[in-house]
């Protein structure tokens, strides 16, 4: 009998946080009375402080039991649940006694936080990131007072940055809108006018994250992301140190979110890495990969270390090679500026091509956390070896015009802003090999392209053919080499690939598919990368993130292919709407194999 009022209670806090989303993700009161604890959605971020100190993200209050701001932390308060008086500095020590840790129904959500972008006006910012906040919130994964401040040269007050972010999220939010969710989001928004040099501006952001420190309850959690061009990183982090941003009130945190690319060469990542970590500690920095926040990306761990089945053919003994590819069908657009000087192998391999080939080579984890996957996905980079013969196994090229989408394109050369002389590359074809015991001999062929024939991102791990056949060659005219294959986008998902009889009286075999889709298998429809990633950056997660050592080993392995590039000549040519330049099916070629058509 003593155990009823128990699971009732349990069985309460449970149906609050399972709730409908509008219900758990709308609680004005809580925001503008950050002490008074209310029932109903407050209640379900419970489980917040609970998650957030296991991921080690600070000192983080249970959404409607902790104050923040200066009032609640000038002295104990009463926890309203009990008669229990608590210091608020002990709130990230704070545990749901309701929660049952094995319970896997309740969702990760964010404690009490806010964000800033810088580059607000951006691309990223308009298409990605404000929408994924939206999504993030319209779901119940944020607390209701998060704040996001935008930073940008405009000249707009905050009902005009709000306006911006509806239109935005009207646009390109993966859920539907909702007014009750929009209008608890766009309560916390703020907007600073000014120039990464303006002093005064960085003034009033440090009075705007105050603000809402007092008005939202952000606990002094927050995070900035600086969807900027890289040039800007050092002064906007340096900025942040020079104005006291980067350091919040005692017990929370603050973090930095930058994109990629993460420098140009070794020389010049290890300079951002040093003028970045003096002003944040390496475990405040989350570099933005947002491949890894893909769902099919993470199946990788889960195809492999969660089933029996692969894992033993998973070597140098039944591999042949590996293929991974990442194609677009578009162009350039408007990144000229961005763009020339980059190049294909810089924009992509050196990071989401690598961050696949470590994923896919890796050896099994301790566990599943930041610091075990950093291990086994440096043993990979460091593992890697380029090919002596770098003019024979490695291919760049340019796109010229041709015929794509229905309608004649321009060359690379031909675009707006790109110097008639450039030689940076839009394709980029590379074969590497991993000097280990799993992977010796194996080769990976890694190729990344602009206007190739379709937009496909995938991984294919090709299996040696049998060894020995009781079937006439002609019998097996038409079989090709078994392959698993993990589509990362458009068509989330993984076929594998062997030999069938077909139907008849004689013996053929042939290739055929067995083929998993995310959208057939599950009913609820992937998140979009940008909103998991945001999500582990409010909540201290570091998993999908790349750390320094993955970045600078990354440019160790690249650096050599770039420089051998420079001083050999100009890049070959491929028409647009085609699967690349000749040379790169030579490459293949030499080695007796050929390139996957996706």
């Amino acid at each position: 009998m003593s155990k009823k009022p128990t699971e009732a209670a349990a069985h309460a806090s449970r149906a609050a946080a399972s709730g409908p989303p509008a219900a758990r993700g709308r609680a004005p009161t809580a925001a503008a009375k950050p002490t008074t604890p209310s029932a109903g959605p407050t209640d379900s971020k419970a489980p917040t402080a609970t998650h957030t100190r296991a991921q080690g993200s600070g000192a983080a209050a249970p959404t409607g039991t902790a104050a923040s701001g200066p009032t609640a932390a000038s002295g104990p308060r009463k926890d309203q649940a009990s008669d229990i008086r608590v210091p608020v500095g002990a709130a990230a020590a704070w545990v749901n006694p309701l929660r049952d840790t094995r319970d896997r129904r309740l969702p990760r959500i964010a404690g009490p936080s806010g964000l800033v972008i810088f580059g607000v006006t951006g691309d990223l910012s308009r298409k990605k990131l404000m929408p994924a906040i939206y999504d993030l919130a319209n779901r119940g994964l944020l607390p209701p007072g998060f704040s996001l401040v935008g930073f940008s040269r405009r000249d707009w007050e905050d009902q005009d940055f709000a306006e911006v972010v509806h239109e935005a999220v009207k646009q390109h939010a993966r859920t539907p809108f909702r007014e009750e969710v929009w209008q608890q989001l766009s309560e916390g928004m703020r907007f600073v006018p000014g120039d990464f040099d303006d002093d005064t501006a960085f003034k009033h952001l440090r009075a705007a994250v105050e603000d809402l420190d007092s008005s939202r309850g952000t606990g002094g959690n927050f995070a900035f992301y600086l969807s900027v061009p890289p040039r800007f990183f050092p002064k906007v982090v340096q900025q942040l140190k020079k104005h006291g941003l980067a350091e919040g009130p005692k017990g929370s945190w603050r973090r930095a979110v930058i994109e990629k690319p993460f420098g140009h060469d070794l020389a010049s990542a290890r300079e951002l890495n040093r003028i970045v970590h003096e002003v944040f500690d390496p475990e405040q920095v989350f570099r933005i990969d947002h491949y890894l926040g893909k769902e099919t990306v993470q199946n990788i761990l889960a195809l492999r270390f969660a089933n029996q089945m692969y894992e033993p053919v998973w070597n140098r003994s039944y591999v042949d090679h590996v293929q991974i590819t990442m194609a677009e069908d578009i162009g350039i657009g408007g990144r000229a500026g961005y763009y020339d000087g980059i190049g294909a192998a810089r924009d992509v391999i050196q990071n989401h091509l690598l961050q696949l080939m470590a994923l896919t080579a890796m050896e099994e984890p301790i566990a599943f956390d930041a610091e075990a996957l950093l291990t086994e996905k440096l043993k990979v980079l460091k593992s890697v070896r380029l090919p002596e013969d770098l003019g024979h196994h490695t291919v760049r090229a340019q796109y010229t015009n041709g015929w794509q989408g229905g309608g004649q394109v321009v060359g690379y050369l031909q675009e707006d802003g790109i110097d008639p002389r450039s030689k940076t590359d839009t394709y980029a074809a590379l074969r590497l090999e991993i000097a280990n015991r799993r992977w010796a001999g194996v080769p990976f062929y890694l190729r990344a392209g602009k206007r190739l024939g379709r937009r496909v991102t995938e991984i294919a791990v090709v299996f040696q053919r049998a060894p020995h056949s009781p079937f006439d060659s002609t019998a097996t005219e038409e079989l090709g080499e078994n392959a698993i294959v993990i589509r990362v986008q458009p068509d989330e998902g993984m076929t594998v690939r062997f030999g069938s009889k077909v139907p008849g009286t004689s013996m053929e075999i042939r290739d055929v598919t067995m083929d998993f889709a995310y959208g057939e298998s599950f009913t609820e429809s992937s998140p979009e990368a940008y909103e998991r990633l945001i999500l582990d950056v409010l909540l201290g997660d570091a998993n999908l993130f790349p750390r320094p050592q993955e970045v600078e080993e990354s440019w160790k392995i690249l650096d050599p292919v770039e420089a051998y590039w420079d001083d050999h000549g100009r890049p070959a040519q491929y028409p647009a709407g085609t699967w690349g330049p000749p040379q790169a099916d030579e490459m293949l070629a030499r080695d007796g194999r050929s390139w996957r058509r996706p």
